[in-house]
């Protein structure tokens, strides 16, 4: 074996026990991610790119102001899923285990994130489909104001997580999704919600990203949702709107799962 052979071949060496090193570091009983079930000694702090990019733009609002974020405690750093998406895992594992066995529920899933893609898809009884307008890897490419595909009451459950954000005819996209969705029917509708104001802040004429990002808190955001502005849109469409936050997972689920105190879970049906 040459000399150069060696090196590489000790380099690679050290490049695993260094990997394997990290691993293990986040290794412990403090907390557990409820989508990959890794018990963990800690949680990943928000990525430093997004940080990065709000000072750049100079977003206008508090990060400490959104209302299901963890600043702290934002990623699993196993499965890579972040907080809102743990809080999902929680409600859904909890309320998945009341299916009924020898039945099938349609359960679609709104620009899915993979982790929890598969975790949902485990369950037997869940005929999964996942839906986008973009992604290419989905089971159905369409958009979310047009969903002629479905029929009307079709759909059992399902999750749309920050989608609202990016469509420009949100009542649109909300009407769509409660037509669709059958009489005895639930889903998980999230968007990004900012505590400090009002109401919901939008401007068709902003069209920069660097001003969506200093406004919107995102480049390919097209508003800020205020709490009370959400609730009436919901409301507005015809949706009947439950909110769970610590009250109901309790104080030491959000502590173990990495979940912030303030964090509000939307549930709607007809």
């Amino acid at each position: 074996m040459s000399y150069i052979n060696k090196i590489f071949r000790l380099l690679k060496k050290t490049k695993n026990e260094s990997f394997k090193f990290i691993k293990l570091a986040y290794i412990g009983e403090k907390y557990q991610c409820p989508v990959c079930f890794t018990k963990l000694s800690y949680f990943d702090i928000v990525p430093d790119w997004w940080l990065q990019k709000l000072k750049r733009y100079g977003h206008i609002y508090s990060i400490n102001d959104y209302e299901t974020f963890n600043l702290e405690k934002n990623t699993c750093p196993v499965c890579k899923t972040g907080d809102s998406n743990r809080l999902y895992a929680i409600y859904l594992r909890k309320r998945f285990t009341k299916l009924d066995t020898k039945k099938k529920y349609l359960f679609i899933d709104f620009a899915p994130v993979p982790p929890l893609a598969k975790l949902i898809k485990s369950y037997p009884s869940i005929n999964y489909r996942s839906v986008d307008l973009y992604m290419a890897d989905v089971d159905d490419r369409i958009d979310i104001t047009d969903m002629r595909i479905y029929k009307n009451n079709s759909v059992d459950m399902f999750l749309c997580s920050h989608v609202l954000e990016h469509v420009s005819n949100d009542i649109k996209a909300m009407s769509e999704l409660k037509r669709i969705l059958k009489p005895s029917g639930w889903g998980i509708l999230m968007v990004p919600i900012m505590l400090s104001i009002k109401k919901n802040q939008e401007d068709s004429t902003i069209k920069n990203e660097g001003e969506k990002w200093k406004y919107y808190g995102q480049g390919d955001h097209v508003r800020m949702y205020s709490k009370e502005g959400f609730l009436q849109r919901m409301t507005k469409v015809g949706f009947k709107v439950e909110q769970l936050g610590i009250d109901y997972f309790g104080a030491k689920v959000f502590d173990k799962y990495g979940i912030s105190p303030k964090s509000i879970l939307y549930i709607v049906s007809k």
